[in-house]
C-alpha cells in the first residue's frame, strides 16, 4: 500500500475552509495568512487529481467529490486526535484496556449502567468483559485473566471488597406438580420431581443445588434456565432480581419448602492485583461500587442486599 500524499493538516485546512465559509475566515480560524489556506487547498486538490471546491460569488462550495472526500476526511481526522487522545492516556499510566470478568448472578442491569457510565471517563480504555458461572471467575482471577472480578466467592490468595448479595427463591411454574401438592414441601417431594441447575464453568466445578434430587437438568445460563421454569421444565433456585417479572405476571411461584426456600450468596469485588491497580480499573470499580450502593437504596428489600463485612479467603 502505498503512503498517504496527503496529510492531515491538508484535510483540516479543507474542513475548516467550509466549516466556515472561506479562506479569510478559515485562515483567521487556523491563526494563518490566507495565502498559506489557498496553497494548501490547491496543492490537495492536485495531488488528488480532481477539483474539490468551486466559487460561488464570495464562498468557497464542496463539489460533489469534495463533499464525498469532506464527510470521510472528517472521520480520518477524528481518528487521528483520537489515536493522539490514547497516546497521551498512555503516557499518563491509563492502561489501554480492563478485562473485567463478572459472576452471572450479577444483575446485568446494574453491569450495562455502570459501564455506560464509565464511557465518557474511560479516555479510550476499552473494556473485555467476560461473563462466568461460579469457579469460572475464581479461575480466571487466580490465572490473571483478569484485571478486575466480581465474584461468589474470594480465592485464598486474593482480597475482595464486599458488593452485595444475591438472594435465591426457589420457584416453578404454577401448574407444576409441586404446587398441585398444597402443602409446605418436603426433600422427599424434591427428590421426585426434575430440578434445574447452571453448570459451573470452572475448571474444578463445585456442584450446587439440592444434591438430593435423582433428576437434574444442567443449563449453561442463567436465562435459559428462567425460560425452562417459566415452560414448566422442572423447579430450582434462581435470583431473585431475574424472576420478579414472571412471579409478577404468574409465570413462576415460590415453592412452598419447609425449610431452604431462599438462600444468599454474597458478590465481592475482587482485585486479583491490588497493588498493580491501574487509575481506569479503579476508576470502573468505583463506579461498580457507587451503582450497586444507589441501586440498593432504590431497589425492593428483597432483591439483593448489601453483605457488610470485608472477605479475604472463603
Amino acid at each position: 500500500m502505498k503512503p498517504p500524499r496527503v496529510t492531515l493538516d491538508q484535510w483540516r485546512t479543507l474542513q475548516a475552509v467550509i466549516d466556515h465559509g472561506g479562506y479569510a475566515q478559515a485562515a483567521e480560524h487556523l491563526h494563518r495568512s490566507q495565502s498559506s489556506i489557498s496553497y494548501a487547498i490547491a496543492k490537495l486538490q492536485e495531488q488528488l487529481g480532481m477539483a474539490l471546491l468551486y466559487i460561488d460569488g464570495r464562498k468557497a462550495r464542496l463539489t460533489e467529490a469534495g463533499e464525498a472526500l469532506l464527510r470521510r476526511s472528517r472521520d480520518l481526522v477524528r481518528e487521528a486526535s483520537r489515536l493522539e487522545e490514547l497516546a497521551h492516556v498512555l503516557e499518563r499510566g491509563w492502561e489501554p484496556e480492563v478485562r473485567l470478568v463478572v459472576d452471572v448472578a450479577f444483575p446485568s442491569d446494574l453491569l450495562m449502567r455502570a459501564l455506560r457510565e464509565f464511557v465518557p471517563l474511560s479516555r479510550g480504555t476499552r473494556v473485555q468483559l467476560r461473563e462466568e458461572v461460579l469457579s469460572g471467575t475464581e479461575d480466571a482471577l487466580v490465572a490473571g485473566e483478569a484485571d478486575l472480578g466480581i465474584s461468589a466467592r474470594v480465592p485464598g490468595e486474593l482480597l475482595g471488597e464486599s458488593l452485595l448479595e444475591i438472594e435465591f427463591v426457589a420457584v416453578a411454574h404454577p401448574t407444576h406438580p409441586l404446587h398441585k401438592l398444597g402443602r409446605k414441601l418436603t426433600a422427599e417431594d424434591l427428590g421426585r420431581e426434575l430440578q434445574v441447575v447452571v453448570r459451573d464453568s470452572g475448571a474444578r466445578p463445585h456442584d450446587i443445588g439440592w444434591l438430593g434430587a435423582e433428576h437434574r437438568w444442567t443449563v449453561t445460563s442463567l436465562d435459559t434456565a428462567v425460560s425452562a421454569l417459566r415452560h414448566g421444565l422442572g423447579y430450582g433456585w434462581l435470583p431473585w432480581h431475574l424472576i420478579a417479572e414472571p412471579l409478577a405476571a404468574g409465570d413462576l411461584k415460590p415453592l412452598p419448602l419447609r425449610e431452604g426456600q431462599t438462600y444468599r450468596t454474597p458478590l465481592y469485588l475482587v482485585f486479583p492485583a491490588p497493588d498493580r491497580v491501574g487509575p481506569a480499573t479503579r476508576q470502573l470499580a468505583d463506579i461498580l461500587q457507587t451503582m450497586v450502593t444507589g441501586a440498593l437504596g432504590e431497589a425492593p428489600d428483597r432483591e439483593f442486599r448489601h453483605n457488610a463485612p470485608l472477605s479475604g479467603a472463603d
